[in-house]
């Protein structure tokens, strides 16, 4: 086979966006040129590497094994350009990181300290559900994941950086914020407003909810804290929701955390990546870059500044 370092690119672009147009663009390519160089790379293996179905592209058997392959070739040499701007002072390179979406409230503001030391440093940053950042891991498609609830079926590194205290939140004036300590069974009659299955707030809170021998009468699923603690403050429901996902303006005025026993639920943020990866010199001063500044919020305040 006689695939070009330049062509196994446009591929992965194409894996990625699914769109040959889109991997044109990625690549600052005309849409011809691109179709062309992907009939080429198809000939030179032998096997069709993709199908177009209503106008999108769907890989196969042959076109994943490629993909995998032009990831793992383009993050060596990825790494291989970061080992160099090491040499010369980590003056420039790529850093890309995916999180689940409630860690948006406080990565950012990690990622912003950590521009500000190195400005020349491009930084993607991927915010998804749990689902979409474990698939994400599962092709090793990033240099780090940050989540609450990691998979356990596969051998990663983890580190555990900072609490994330799960709350169960009631609109203001709710008739339960004024008592000392609540029963979840005094909830009983309740709904319960709560992230979609899968997500890491709705793994915690279930296993709570199951330890504890519960099970909500009524419950409604929303796919994104906002939409949950808009519910909340319009009186649909009681929920759960990250403390990191919490406004200081917002208790009080429109929402309140309600006293009840076994709350917080004790949840965790998670630092990790494969095991058998082998991180570029960005990827390890930003790893060290989140822990000491993990640590220092710890100390300081007990947990991440939120918004």
């Amino acid at each position: 086979m006689n695939i070009t370092f330049r062509q196994m690119r446009l591929f992965l672009a194409l894996a990625d966006t699914g769109s040959v147009s889109a991997a044109a663009r990625a690549l600052h390519v005309t849409q011809p040129t691109a179709s062309m160089q992907l009939r080429e790379i198809t000939e030179s293996v032998g096997l069709p590497l993709y199908e177009v179905i209503g106008r999108k592209v769907f890989l196969t058997e042959a076109g994943r094994e490629l993909a995998q392959t032009a990831r793992t070739v383009a993050g060596e040499w990825d790494r291989f350009g970061q080992r160099v701007s090491a040499m010369k002072g980590l003056t420039s390179g790529r850093l890309s990181v995916a999180v689940v979406s409630t860690a948006k409230y406080f990565v950012p503001r990690l990622l912003g300290g950590f521009c500000g030391r190195y400005p020349n440093i491009d930084i993607a940053l991927e915010v998804l559900n749990r689902d979409g950042v474990v698939q994400r891991l599962r092709e090793n498609r990033d240099d780090l994941y940050v989540m609450s609830q990691p998979p356990a079926d596969m051998d990663l590194e983890d580190q555990v950086f900072l609490d994330n205290p799960l709350h169960l939140i009631a609109p203001a004036h709710h008739t339960l914020a004024q008592r000392q300590r609540v029963t979840l069974k005094a909830l009983a009659g309740e709904r319960f407003i709560l992230r979609e299955r899968g997500s890491g707030t709705r793994l915690a809170t279930d296993r709570h909810f199951a330890g504890a021998g519960f099970v909500p009468a009524l419950t409604l699923e929303l796919g994104s804290n906002e939409a949950l603690k808009e519910a909340v403050a319009g009186h649909l429901g009681v929920g759960v929701v990250s403390r990191h996902a919490l406004k200081t303006e917002e208790i009080g005025r429109d929402l309140v955390l309600l006293p009840v026993s076994g709350f917080p639920i004790r949840s965790q943020w998670h630092l990790v990546y494969p095991q058998a990866k082998q991180l570029s010199p960005i990827a390890q001063v930003f790893r060290e870059h989140l822990l000491r500044s993990a640590a220092q919020w710890a100390l300081g305040a007990g947990t991440a500044p939120s918004g």
